[in-house]
């Protein structure tokens, strides 16, 4: 097993990683102090491709904006490096590429609805002659970009007599003369007489010196990016669209016309269904799963999340408003009502309140880049899952661990217990009357799968590591000093929320406030982040600002 932190394994006893030092890089649209957020500005979305080269995010106005990467120019030697095992010292640094409007605000006069420009989702699909290409949606809309750089040509040199100047489509000259002359159209002029009888020009000996064809030179000068939207995915959805996730694997499959070869299909969810695209057809999807039930006054849950498994293509998964995650296999039937496998955690006998639900439901998942894990993220938690192992999560991270309930001492324990858990539900009330407890945040994974993240109030945001022995729980602040509101964290992952009354813990802290005495915001939130794909550098949005870090 390879170390990461050693650059030869066998050299280097396994064991867990060191925890990471975060430092800040960049930020993108930072705001002074005191200035207004303005509600389109707000970033709603953000993804990097592939590579890692290429950034999206996406806002409520309808606009996505692309960054590149410019630390490392030559993209080429930089992979020959990372073959050849070179460390490189550079960390990631990107650069505004373009932005372009991809939604606009819309009105469904046959519901009475109005459509929000808001972009909920980005994914990028695989880029062709240079071309990026990427897939982005609204509530109700998926439209599919290509972005090119086109070459602005223009005239250069051209072999016009810059003493002539052409007048209302004829050609004189820059000054008059007695002699007659006749006038050709490439600005030369000649002495030669008419001959009335033969209806013919003659020509002096030795030919016209002044006589040339006319040539234009064109040089390109300049490149501009052009974004073009290829195709519109609509009318497929009559709830909003929470999720899209591509096919990014090469085998292919049949299910009935789609053919997928690749990354040429795509998925769609909303809140009861789950439609297969092909990105080459947008008046027709198939629909794979379908939650409806005929009474909808018999619906418990709601599709939250779904996302393709990243190596089997047969192979997806989605979560749902009563927190758990089904994994499916497209080869069993056309339509899905079946799952392969299902991901849940049991609760405790008793242990139910009216918020046990609403703080179940998972806002989020994630596969992991080896397709063995999923990352899901529910309001108090974050969760990771193996595949292979659907009795119960294998690592649970505690993110909002100010608002959990302290006992003051060990006597006794039960009566502490009972108030404790009442002032855990007062704190879940006051969240509930500002619909902070519905707040839909984001998770993601390292690319080697081991740490992972999640955003928090206050604009702040959590790195854990799980790899076994790991101690690392970081809590980060969406700023140019990620390190300044640093919170004390447990060494160890918490147990669940359905534990509470199970656990006693010493000391004492208030509500909405940190180990170090830091009130915490709730209506500043940190909703949106992603991890590059290949090194340790995080991408988070706190508001209308872009922040990046990396380790």
């Amino acid at each position: 097993m390879m170390n990461g932190d050693g650059a030869d394994g066998s050299a280097t006893p396994a064991g867990p990683p060191q925890p990471l030092d975060w430092k800040f890089s960049q930020v993108f649209g930072e705001r002074t102090a005191g200035e207004e957020v303005q509600e389109v500005d707000i970033i709603s979305a953000i993804e990097f491709d592939k590579s890692g080269d290429h950034l999206a995010t996406g806002d409520r106005g309808g606009r996505v904006v692309l960054f590149e990467r410019t630390d490392t120019r030559e993209n080429g030697f930089r992979r020959d490096l990372e073959r050849m095992d070179h460390s490189i010292s550079r960390h990631p640094e990107f650069r505004y590429k373009t932005e372009f409007q991809s939604h606009e605000p819309e009105f469904d006069y046959l519901k009475s609805l109005e459509i929000e420009e808001k972009i909920n989702k980005i994914k990028w699909c695989q880029t062709a002659n240079g071309a990026l290409f990427l897939l982005s949606t609204n509530d109700k809309t998926i439209k599919y970009w290509k972005v090119q750089e086109k070459k602005v040509k223009k005239v250069s040199e051209m072999n016009l007599d810059s003493s002539k100047t052409a007048v209302n489509g004829s050609v004189v000259g820059s000054s008059s003369s007695s002699s007659p002359k006749t006038y050709l159209a490439n600005g030369g002029c000649t002495d030669r007489s008419y001959n009335s009888l033969s209806n013919e020009f003659s020509f002096p000996p030795g030919g016209i010196p002044s006589l040339r064809l006319p040539v234009v030179v064109v040089a390109s000068h300049e490149t501009s990016l052009v974004p073009r939207c290829r195709r519109i995915y609509a009318h497929a959805h009559d709830y909003h669209i929470n999720s899209i996730s591509n096919n990014r694997c090469r085998k292919a499959f049949y299910l009935t016309l789609y053919y997928s070869n690749d990354g040429e299909t795509f998925i769609s969810a909303d809140d009861l269904r789950i439609n297969l695209w092909n990105l080459e057809i947008s008046n027709q999807s198939f629909n794979i799963v379908d939650v409806k039930p005929t009474n909808m006054e018999d619906l418990t849950e709601v599709i939250t999340s779904a996302e393709f498994h990243p190596s089997h293509c047969n192979m997806l998964a989605y979560s749902s408003s009563k927190g758990s995650i089904r994994l499916i296999d497209l080869r069993q039937s056309a339509l899905c009502d079946t799952h392969t496998k299902l991901f849940e955690e049991q609760e405790p006998p008793g242990s139910r309140s009216f918020f046990t639900e609403i703080i179940a439901s998972i806002s989020d998942i994630k596969f992991g880049k080896d397709g063995r894990h999923i990352l899901s993220r529910d309001y108090m938690t974050l969760k990771l899952w193996d595949i292979n192992m659907d009795s119960g999560p294998v690592a649970t991270f505690q993110v909002h661990e100010y608002l959990r309930p302290k006992v003051l001492l060990e006597l006794y324990y039960c009566l502490y217990a009972l108030i404790m858990m009442n002032s855990y539900l007062v704190q879940l009330c006051d969240l509930y009357e500002n619909d902070s407890i519905f707040d839909k945040f984001e998770c993601c994974m390292s690319g080697d799968g081991q740490r992972v993240a999640t955003g928090s109030y206050s604009n702040l945001f959590r790195v854990f590591g799980h790899a076994a022995g790991s101690t690392e729980a970081l809590t980060l602040e969406a700023s140019k000093n990620p390190m300044r509101r640093q919170v004390q964290t447990p060494s160890r992952p918490s147990r669940s929320l359905t534990s509470l009354t199970r656990v006693v813990r010493r000391g004492t802290d208030n509500a909405g406030v940190d180990a170090n005495g830091n009130a915490f915001d709730f209506s500043t939130k940190l909703l949106h982040l992603a991890w590059h794909p290949s090194e340790n550098a995080i991408a988070c949005a706190a508001a209308n600002s872009l922040y990046m870090y990396y380790a």
